[in-house]
C-alpha cells in the first residue's frame, strides 16, 4: 500500500485494461479500529502491511459496483461491511449496517449520498471534511482534473450534476481520491467546482 497525502491515508490500486484505468482501495488508519473503502485485492506484500497497521473493522462501500474484494477481504480479518442504505433489496453481499446521507460510520468520516449515478444512492464519503472519496460517479481519466461517468451509464443526468454541484460546494475539500483513476492530492474543492462548472444540463 502507498502512502497518500495524509499519514493516516494509504492507498493500493488494480489496473483495468478493458477501461484503461485504475481501480483504487483506500485504507483509514485510526486509533479505534482501520476502515477500508471499495478495497480491491490485496497483495501478499499489501497484506502484511494492513496487518501490521493493524488489520481492519470496517469496510464501506460506496456502491454495489465496487464490491470488489470486500467479501474476501472480510471473510478473513471478520470485518464487518457497510454499504447504500438505497441499495439494501438488491446488494450482492451481506452489510452489517447501511448508511444514508449524513450518516458517520465513525466519528469524522461522514455519508453523503449522490443521486443519478449507475447505481442509486451511490455514497461519497468525507473524512474529518478536508479528504473526498468517491465511488463512480466522480472519477479521473487524467492527472489533475475530474470528470463523471459517461451520460450512458448514468440512471439520471440531471441528479447527476445535482449531486457533482453539491460536492463542489464542500470549501474545505483539500484531496479527492476516486474509486477509478487519479487521485487529486491539491486544491480538491477547485478541481470539483471546474467539474460542476462543465456539466451543463441541456433544455428540456
Amino acid at each position: 500500500m502507498k502512502s497518500l497525502h495524509r499519514p493516516d491515508l494509504y492507498g493500493w490500486s488494480t489496473f483495468n485494461p478493458a477501461r484503461n484505468i485504475d481501480f483504487n482501495g483506500i485504507a483509514w488508519i485510526r486509533p479505534d479500529g482501520n476502515i477500508l473503502i471499495d478495497p480491491v485485492a490485496l497483495s501478499n506484500h499489501d497484506w502484511n502491511h494492513l496487518q501490521s497497521l493493524g488489520g481492519v473493522v470496517w469496510i464501506v462501500l460506496t456502491n454495489s459496483e465496487h464490491v470488489r474484494a470486500a467479501k474476501e477481504i472480510a471473510d478473513q480479518t471478520y470485518a464487518k461491511i457497510a454499504g447504500p442504505v438505497a441499495e439494501k433489496d438488491s446488494f450482492p453481499i451481506h452489510c452489517d449496517r447501511w448508511l444514508s446521507d449524513g450518516d458517520e460510520l465513525v466519528p469524522g468520516l461522514k455519508t453523503i449520498e449522490l443521486h443519478g449515478s449507475k447505481t442509486p444512492g451511490e455514497l461519497a464519503l468525507l473524512l474529518e471534511e478536508t479528504t473526498l472519496i468517491t465511488g463512480d460517479l466522480v472519477r479521473a481519466r487524467k492527472a489533475g482534473s475530474l470528470t463523471i461517468l459517461p451520460d450512458d451509464k448514468l440512471l439520471n443526468r440531471e441528479q447527476a450534476v445535482a449531486s457533482v454541484q453539491r460536492l463542489a460546494q464542500l470549501n474545505q475539500v483539500e484531496a479527492v481520491l476516486v474509486g477509478d483513476g487519479w487521485p487529486v492530492f491539491r486544491d480538491g474543492r477547485d478541481r470539483l467546482k471546474e467539474l460542476a462548472a462543465t456539466l451543463i444540463i441541456p433544455n428540456s
